[in-house]
């Protein structure tokens, strides 16, 4: 007999390289040897297992950013992008249809993600370059808010819009102009680390 655990750890790689809405009920049960009767045992339907699947990932991920922030409480900045480069190791492996599917498809698991983006940006992110900033390692008059709403809000929007970024440019590339290069502007010459170099 098969587990709930197992059964969203198998959902959720498929659905983020699939596509949520390109994988079937009776596909994962195939692929997992159970019946779709099974999957509706833990689960009332399609969405309901979506949504899990989608936040199991997102508490790995957060878990993940509180180690990080744990790790490295004395330096926000570093905190601010070894989060992000945890991040683009996620979108790596995500095709953009799985989140194109839960906007058009799945309203619940596209509020989860919609809130989780936020509270990522507007409160973890801002609240550590706050701390940078009173640190003296961002210059005062950045307006942080702003900045989080530029460069650090759905930054997953800006890689899969129209082409998929993780296609055309390595993810190091990708991270070092989406992240490091944005974060250079606003650091005052207090600041050092090995990423600025």
């Amino acid at each position: 007999m098969i587990t709930k655990a197992e059964l969203l750890k198998c959902s959720i790689t498929m659905f983020t390289q699939y596509g949520s809405k390109h994988v079937t009920l009776d596909e994962l049960a195939n692929t997992l040897g159970i019946s779709k009767k099974t999957i509706y045992t833990f689960f009332k339907n399609k969405e309901d297992l979506v949504t899990c699947s989608l936040e199991i990932l997102l508490n790995e991920y957060r878990e993940d950013i509180n180690r990080i922030i744990i790790n490295n409480n004395n330096d926000p900045i570093l905190s601010v992008i070894l989060i992000y480069q945890r991040g683009f190791d996620y979108l790596k492996y995500i095709k953009p249809s799985f989140l194109f599917g839960l906007e058009k498809y799945y309203p619940k698991a596209s509020r989860l993600f919609d809130d989780f983006t936020k509270e990522l940006a507007n409160s973890i992110v801002y609240n550590l370059l706050k701390q940078a900033q009173e640190d003296r390692n961002i210059k005062k008059e950045v307006n942080l808010e702003l900045i989080v709403k530029i460069y650090f809000f759905r930054i997953d929007n800006l890689v899969f819009k129209e082409n998929n970024l993780f296609e055309l440019f390595t993810k190091e590339k990708l991270f070092k102009h989406l992240v490091i290069y944005n974060l250079k502007g606003i650091i005052t010459n207090n600041y050092s680390n090995s990423y600025f170099d």
